[in-house]
């Protein structure tokens, strides 16, 4: 199948629907054990709250640059308010109906060292549960979305999911379904399901082949009505089942796995941003593909980006990628919780010279991730004059990001880097030239946090205004 980029669509609309979850992440250094017990003591250095389940599922597709609303089931408490604020922050319209007499789920983990040591759940019995006064709700949004989610993870927020499913296909909306329930007579006429093998294997029992697998999918369509059927099977990949085609089996393409939590999410998500666009089937499937083994990458619930999946489906996954702040925020938290040291530097790279790669060569060595930020035109013009740059951003970003020593590219308007210094708070700022200490911008700021400042030499002879010297006298 010829290879598909994502472009996002910003007319299209999803809602999601389903078990609204809040997951906290501690973590902090485990290096002896209690005296009290034959467990692990944590010292804590950090705690994160991020949305999960059908939270996740929101925070996936606005990751995206898709419009999303998110309707759900939550406690009358403190839980519920900060996530909802997580969410508007990520650009999710949530509908939550808070009801007494229940927490707000939540799923606690501590981890160190890069691994999850336990998990503590805070949710109560399903039954309190109302999920009929979520219908009408549901009803008056599905005028404004061309595609729903139904997140189902078994915790009693989708009790009526078959009048769910049967009001948006009165409407011709395609709904998708990741189901969690052992019934799945309840998803009868959605219009996809995406199961992972080991659920799926419950209901239709072990498939010892992909013939079987295949032959039985097939069935489970048929009795449920369904279109298609997608199930996710680690790491040998997905198998896509259709009503109105072959069968087809897309290849794992993880690299190193950190973390499988939300992967299914991100799965469902980018399938339903890629069908609201307008892509066949087995398009939103492969970029389903590819953002699953971008995800399980990460550490905890993450998302993946636009960019992240394009430049992945062009085989760019190990090569550095040109990224925004947010992109570059979660891959500097993911790099110190693995101990690596951040290395910044900043420039305009118009032409690139010899002096550029030993340059940017030596700050790579003296750190594991090297960010690089370069000037946008407008800033280049201001700093350099009306002839400059030579280049265009996207141009001098391309180029940056071919060479092994870079690992994120990122842009920046201002005169200076200043803002994104204080936001990044790299460990070590490199700059090159003829500079001294004092002169380079952000090196003060670096200091106050505790943080290095070095100062790297061009190769003599090198510089892009030498460069054009010697052209004008060819």
């Amino acid at each position: 199948m010829q290879e598909v980029v994502f472009e996002p669509v910003d007319s299209v609309s999803i809602l999601v629907v389903g078990d609204i979850i809040l997951d906290q992440y501690i973590y902090g250094e485990t290096n002896r054990i209690s005296p009290e017990a034959p467990v692990p003591v944590v010292r804590v250095n950090e705690t994160e709250e991020r949305p999960g389940g059908a939270a996740n599922v929101a925070v996936n597709i606005s990751a995206l640059g898709i419009a999303v609303q998110l309707l759900g089931v939550t406690g009358k408490d403190e839980a519920s308010q900060r996530l909802e604020k997580i969410l508007n922050d990520k650009g999710v319209t949530c509908h939550f109906d808070r009801q007494e007499g229940f927490p707000t789920i939540t799923k606690r983990r501590v981890i160190s060292q890069h691994q999850q040591l336990i998990r503590l759940d805070y949710e109560n019995e399903i039954q309190k549960m109302n999920t009929e006064v979520l219908v009408d709700k549901y009803v008056s949004l599905l005028e404004s979305v061309d595609v729903v989610v139904l997140s189902d993870y078994a915790k009693g927020s989708l009790g009526q999911i078959e009048t769910l499913i049967n009001k948006a296909k009165q409407n011709n909306i395609p709904v998708l379904v990741d189901p969690k329930s052992t019934d799945f007579s309840r998803y009868r006429h959605a219009t996809m399901l995406t199961p992972n093998q080991k659920e799926f294997e419950v209901i239709v029992g072990k498939c010892a082949s992909n013939d079987e697998l295949i032959e039985k999918g097939e069935a489970l369509c048929q009795q449920l009505a369904l279109r298609s059927l997608l199930v996710t099977r680690g790491e040998k990949g997905m198998t896509l089942l259709r009503t109105d085609g072959p069968s087809l089996h897309f290849k794992a393409e993880s690299h190193e796995v950190y973390d499988v939590t939300g992967a299914g999410d991100t799965v469902i998500s980018v399938l339903a941003a890629a069908i609201a666009c307008d892509y066949k089937i087995e398009q939103a499937t492969a970029l389903a593909n590819t953002a699953a083994g971008l995800v399980i990458e990460k550490l905890g619930a993450a998302t993946v980006t636009v960019d992240e999946i394009n430049c992945a489906k062009n085989n760019q996954h190990q090569k550095p990628v040109i990224v925004n702040e947010q992109t570059v925020m979660e891959l500097i938290k993911l790099a110190r919780r693995n101990g690596e040291q951040i290395v910044m530097t900043n420039g305009c790279f118009d032409i690139l010279h010899a002096g550029h790669i030993d340059y940017l060569s030596e700050a790579k060595s003296l750190g594991d991730l090297l960010v690089v930020a370069v000037n946008d035109d407008a800033s280049v013009k201001r700093l350099k004059g009306e002839s400059r740059p030579i280049n265009a951003l996207q141009n001098r970003m391309a180029v940056l990001s071919a060479l092994t020593s870079v690992d994120l590219v990122i842009p920046f308007s201002e005169d200076t880097p200043e803002k994104l210094i204080s936001l990044f708070q790299p460990d070590i700022l490199v700059k090159g030239g003829d500079y001294t200490e004092s002169e380079v911008v952000g090196a003060e700021l670096v200091k106050e946090y505790g943080g290095d400042v070095r100062v790297v030499s061009f190769a003599e002879s090198c510089s892009t205004s030498q460069i054009l010297e010697k052209i004008k006298q060819q």
